[in-house]
């Protein structure tokens, strides 16, 4: 399913809110000179904000002077299933993945565990202490043990580890949290359904990200049809950074892959990613640069990262007269916009774009490419859904109509 329609609300389902809910959208509304209702969405998926979305002309609806009652209220229903009222939604789902990934980044407690020592841990004072219940052994599972927003809590300023999987895992529930506010996210969700822990432990529980509440998954792993709705659609989604060659090529097996929630993409990335049809091209480029990477001579830790995303100026200077072709050669390829314009939040490295991760895992696994795929989510399915559902129920009527002018 492509960004789209959403299901209608139901009966009687906050039907005085469908004015405020559809003004915070973005939705403009205006009387004017027209025998019926002229809606024009735009392309809000393209824009960089809400703000830019109506300089562009986006969200806008012509009413005929005096349209009332029923007819307005099936126009309002059908805005809600307007495919750019799922763009609208995903400003606002951008900006709670990027205030979840700032907490998580700049919580220096939240630290990194590798898979030997467990896939969580919440130190000395135990899971309880920090919110959260454990139901499965040696860190593999874990359901929140009093309100849904303390728990989440520990991860933004408490003492907790894991690894990047679970990283992400968080990352997409305080997403979730954040989008809501404390108070809907503790009414809105089951403890059950925000369980973390290995992936394949999540698809027994309740869980509304792999679970038996996820609900309807859009599955887009190549990003095709995400870079063709343009950059909002890819505002929090999920997704991993993998080896392509067997494991038998890893040196490093805790960073054989990297798990990430997108929390930006620059306009110039967006474009790109539309122009070359999604990641394809992207693992193409990637397995070039480790095939360059295979032809220089690597001195010291950290050398592609320094070489390449720091661009340490006496590392440059001391590469070969030989190699310089090669490094730039690296350079040309890095500097398509999508390397610095894809925005990732991995736990524990925080945000940083997809250039630095493809360069640190150039010195982790010197041995095998990457490839990068979108994980399956429900980011503009069920949970868009659930969330349309708690503002009809939840906001507080407004007197006056969407941005209503002559």
């Amino acid at each position: 399913m492509a960004l789209g329609l959403a299901p209608p609300a139901t009966a009687a389902d906050g039907a005085a809110c469908l004015p405020s809910l559809l003004q915070r959208l973005g939705w403009q509304m205006r009387e004017s000179d027209v025998a019926a209702p002229v809606v024009h969405g735009g392309e809000p998926c393209r824009r960089a904000s809400l703000d830019d979305a109506r300089r562009h002309g986006d969200l806008q609806v012509q009413v005929p002077r005096g349209y009332a009652g029923a007819s307005r209220e099936r126009l309002q229903r059908d805005l809600l299933g307007h495919p750019a009222t799922l763009c609208a939604y995903a400003f606002q789902l951008g900006d709670a993945a990027r205030r979840a990934a700032t907490q998580l980044q700049d919580n220096r407690g939240y630290r990194f565990s590798a898979l030997q020592l467990g896939w969580i841990g919440f130190g000395p004072g135990g899971a309880r202490a920090q919110g959260w219940q454990r139901f499965r052994s040696f860190g593999r599972g874990y359901a929140p043990a009093g309100s849904n927003s303390a728990a989440i809590e520990a991860f933004y300023s408490g003492r907790v580890r894991s690894e990047c999987g679970v990283g992400r895992q968080v990352a997409q529930l305080a997403t979730q949290r954040e989008l809501y506010g404390d108070a809907g996210f503790d009414r809105e969700f089951a403890p059950g359904e925000l369980s973390i822990g290995t992936f394949l432990t999540l698809h027994d529980t309740p869980s509304i990200l792999l679970g038996a509440n996820a609900g309807e998954f859009f599955a887009d792993g190549k990003a095709v049809r995400t870079a063709r709705q343009g950059r909002q659609a890819f505002m929090g989604v999920p997704g991993f950074i993998e080896h392509v060659f067997d494991k038998r090529y890893l040196d490093d097996i805790n960073n054989q892959a990297e798990n990430f929630v997108i929390t930006d993409v620059s306009a110039q990335a967006a474009d790109a990613l539309a122009r070359h049809g999604g990641f394809s091209y992207y693992d193409g480029q990637n397995r070039r640069l480790w095939e360059l990477s295979r032809q220089l001579p690597r001195a010291g830790r950290r050398y592609f990262e320094r070489l390449l995303h720091e661009r340490d100026p006496a590392l440059r200077a001391a590469v070969p007269e030989a190699q310089r072709p090669l490094l730039a050669q690296m350079d040309q390829v890095l500097a398509d916009p999508v390397y610095a314009g894809l925005m990732l939040y991995v736990h524990p490295k925080g945000i940083r774009p997809l250039g630095y991760h493809i360069a640190r895992l150039l010195d982790r696994n010197p041995r095998t490419p990457y490839s990068i795929d979108l994980a399956l989510h429900n980011l503009h399915t069920t949970l868009y859904h659930r969330w349309l559902q708690a503002q009809l129920r939840d906001c507080a009527p407004v007197p006056a109509d969407i941005d209503e002018r002559g």
